[in-house]
């Protein structure tokens, strides 16, 4: 059965807002208009990002032996994937280099009944119609709403495979709702922060700072907490991880862990946020990175098992 816009967004994860093109093409969104407006006044690369796809997914449980759906690819960057994951086990990828701007997709499933994942495009914007599934299905239930805020590396650049961002790989044990607000090149940028409509998210998530290590006036941080704080309840837990290893620049490294203690001590203020060292989580050795900068599928697993464990250790 073709699944109608509507009952398409009932099974598709990490959106906050959805958009119908022409010829009845659905696009997902994560961020409110406001927001997009203002990304696209700030500049052209925060607009295209914030318009990406950021590895949302598409979830059911299902017996259906056959899943498809018509795509149609309106911006790419780097090239990353489509990929099916099946009971949490990765069973189909399509590589966004091999794929046409336009075309269908379909996935073939094992016998019995599942839990289907399939992670759209980190650092694309991909639009939907036409899903399909041959048989019935269940929506999965998630209970933790997570707004989850950082850069290109929260976003999915590294892996170069959409289910192996650091925020896919923790979800699959977190199982969170998440609403991915990561943009590549993005900052500590209170602008950005607004209060979207009908949205009130269970926790936070803050991973922002390499971008900006270089800056040693604190005041675009401290104004972010503030605004943060302000826009939610004083009461939501909020966690701030502390920017991870970077060696891009061996002869800066003393700045850059400056600034991550200064991130650390700000976030620290406040009563509701708990922090994680960003430095603890990754490896400090080039192996783990795509570019001594975004950690690359090795990385991003090591990332991913550390933060999870980070978060149960600290109860977040």
């Amino acid at each position: 059965m073709i699944l109608s816009n509507e009952e398409l967004k009932k099974i598709y994860f990490g959106t906050y807002e959805f958009e119908e093109y022409e010829g009845g093409y659905l696009k997902a969104n994560q961020y409110s208009k406001a927001q997009m407006d203002y990304f696209r006044s700030a500049l052209e690369m925060w607009y295209e990002r914030c318009d990406a796809s950021t590895a949302k997914t598409i979830e059911m449980i299902t017996d259906a032996s056959e899943i498809s759906f018509e795509y149609k690819l309106i911006w790419k960057c780097s090239e990353d994937s489509v990929e099916l994951y099946v009971d949490d086990l990765a069973s189909q990828i399509f590589y966004i280099k091999d794929l046409k701007e336009e075309g269908i997709i379909r996935f073939t499933l094992p016998e019995g009944t599942h839990r289907i994942v399939i992670y759209l495009a980190a650092d694309a914007t991909m639009l939907i119609r036409n899903f399909s599934v041959d048989s019935t299905y269940q929506i999965p239930v998630k209970d933790t709403k997570v707004l989850w805020l950082g850069d290109s590396i929260t976003q999915g650049y590294g892996p170069l495979r959409s289910s192996e961002t650091y925020v896919s790989i923790a979800n699959r044990y977190l199982d969170y709702d998440v609403l991915n607000q990561g943009i590549g090149g993005y900052i500590y940028d209170s602008r950005s922060l607004m209060k979207m409509p009908g949205y009130d998210p269970d926790k936070i998530i803050v991973a922002l700072g390499t971008n900006q290590y270089g800056e040693e006036n604190m005041s675009a941080v401290e104004e972010y907490y503030e605004t943060l704080i302000g826009i939610y309840d004083t009461e939501i837990p909020i966690l701030c991880i502390s920017p991870i290893w970077r060696g891009d620049h061996p002869d800066e490294l003393h700045v850059f862990f400056r600034f991550c203690s200064n991130v650390r001590e700000i976030a620290g203020r406040y009563p509701n946020i708990k922090i994680i060292d960003g430095l603890t989580l990754v490896p400090h050795l080039e192996e783990y990175y795509l570019d001594n900068l975004h950690p690359n599928c090795l990385g991003t697993e090591t990332y991913a098992a550390n933060l999870v464990k980070e978060i149960r250790r600290i109860g977040f």
